[in-house]
């Protein structure tokens, strides 16, 4: 018989938290290797040292569960200990992404609030020009080695609720300003059990963590890796002499390609006669690739391409399972559901729709993230009904696969970022000699989608050169439209309710 006090006993033994697994599997493992770069080395021990000195600051430096700091920087290992700090002590880590232009960096820090900043030295000045934002802060190098030296090394006595926030990554927002995720310690120890179940990831598995920090690729796989007792080989983006080099050297269980560079690193591998030692699954975003690409890829590394379908307010989910066989260039790119998610196909009343016909993706699950952080209006949209609209639509057919369709709101996925038309419109629109400005997606070999834009100018002297130097000054370079096209008003399609078709001029491009 459960008794009210054994009941709280038995539900606080089942609230374990990110920092609580980490200190476990290092006690487990204390002489494997945690994370490696090129020139630096930190077994479990080490790491869990230095988390426990770094989650110390933090509260000496009052930093509460709750409060928000930050990280400015390009890839680094010590990002997984400011994660594991934070997991230890109740903070959340803001993952500030440094391509962002100043004006949207500065909207990202402000949303957030964050107590203290870490930033590397390339980074410093930029933090320094940002108006109305933290100046405290903590410089990666000499000023960050001092501050782990310092503190004590003993786990901080903290029970953390696994709702609690971990760390907010930032997402696109329809409006061009970036909304924050927060992924609570309950979404993120799903997402890494649920990544090693897909994945079948070995024991003491290699994670090479190359695609940028500020994205969910590396932080969720890394972070799984390391609650298993495997390896995250951090490398600061993408570098392919040092990529090579870790599939000549290491066996890697899924290996990282994402659109814009399958092509070109195939090449690399075609041209120094690599074979790669082992690995067991390649790719992600797979309707963006071109088709030969990802036939191509799969033979040379002799691995099956991931046919990825997620997001980083779900992670893996909702379709993150199939694989495309060695040497196919599909001609389809269904994909299978993800275990352990609860998945509707809605029509806009919320009905669940029928096989063959077509529904925005509506989610409920443990990977799940917890809200837009402060923003509420749009958390009352998006989890309405309590749970999650992706904004995707899909159709399930027969054999219980899922196609995509389109984007509830119309969206660019260009190499892994995604770009809302709006953000580039009110850019451009802001100039007086210009009317209208519609931003629709191309085709691209490359990034698998490109923005371009099709402009109604008020005045004739406007040049194509001036509209470039328009979105120069207020986008980042992967925002910036490809292709400028000038249109008259009356040759904008539009629908009998005057709505933009945005498919036609999809077609004309």
């Amino acid at each position: 018989m459960v008794t009210p006090s054994s009941a709280s006993l038995t539900m606080s033994a089942g609230r374990s938290t990110v920092g609580k697994l980490y200190h476990s599997i290092a006690a487990t493992y204390p002489t494997r290797i945690a994370l490696q770069d090129k020139d630096t080395s930190l077994t479990y021990a080490d790491l869990e040292a230095r988390s426990n000195s770094l989650a110390n600051f933090l509260l000496d430096r009052d930093i509460r569960p709750g409060d928000r700091i930050a990280v400015l920087s390009r890839n680094r290992y010590e990002y997984f200990e400011l994660l594991l700090a934070a997991a230890k002590t109740g903070a959340i880590l803001a993952a500030l992404n440094w391509r962002l232009l100043h004006s949207e960096l500065e909207h990202c820090i402000n949303l957030v609030s964050p107590k203290l900043v870490f930033v590397s030295d390339e980074f410093d000045e930029t933090l320094s020009r940002l108006s109305g934002t933290v100046v405290d802060r903590v410089i990666f190098g000499d000023e960050y080695e001092q501050v782990i030296a310092a503190c004590a090394i003993d786990l901080p006595a903290i029970d953390i609720d696994p709702e609690a926030g971990l760390v907010i990554l930032y997402t696109s927002g329809t409006t061009g300003l970036p909304k924050g995720a927060l992924i609570s310690h309950r979404a993120m120890i799903a997402r890494g059990l649920l990544y090693h179940l897909i994945m079948h990831v070995p024991d003491q598995d290699n994670f090479v963590a190359w695609t940028p920090f500020y994205h969910m690729v590396s932080t969720d796989h890394g972070l799984a890796t390391l609650l298993r007792g495997g390896t995250v080989w951090c490398v600061d983006g993408y570098q392919p002499d040092r990529l090579v080099w870790l599939l000549e050297n290491l066996p890697i269980n899924w290996f990282v390609l994402v659109p814009g560079m399958v092509g070109s690193f195939s090449e690399e591998l075609k041209k120094r006669g690599v074979t790669p030692k082992a690995v067991n699954v390649i790719g992600a975003m797979a309707d963006l690739v071109p088709k030969e690409e990802i036939a191509e890829a799969t033979r040379l590394f002799n691995a099956p391409f991931l046919n990825t379908f997620g997001a980083t307010e779900t992670g893996l989910p909702p379709a993150t399972y199939g694989r495309i066989p060695i040497g196919v260039a599909p001609e389809r790119l269904s994909k299978l559901q993800s275990p352990f998610c609860d998945l509707r196909l809605e029509d806009p009343d919320g009905n669940e729709v029928p096989v063959g016909a077509p529904g925005e993706a509506v989610l409920a699950g443990p990977t799940l993230f917890s809200g837009y952080w402060n923003s509420e209006k749009t958390n009352l949209s998006d989890f309405r009904g309590g749970r999650f609209h992706m904004g995707d639509v899909l159709r399930r057919n027969e054999d219980g696969t899922l196609d995509y369709v389109d984007r509830v709101k119309y969206m660019i996925k260009s190499g892994g970022e995604n770009i809302y038309p709006a953000e580039i419109e009110t850019v451009i629109t802001a100039d007086s000699r210009i009317q209208t400005a519609i931003v629709v997606r191309k085709k691209d070999a490359r990034w698998g989608e490109v923005p371009v834009v099709f402009v109604v100018r008020l005045d004739d002297s406007l040049s194509q050169a001036d509209v470039e130097v328009l979105c120069k000054e207020s986008l980042a370079s992967y925002k910036k439209p490809k292709e400028i096209y000038f249109i008259r008003d009356e040759e904008i399609p539009r629908s009998t309710t005057g709505k933009i078709q945005r498919h036609i001029l999809e077609e004309r491009v």
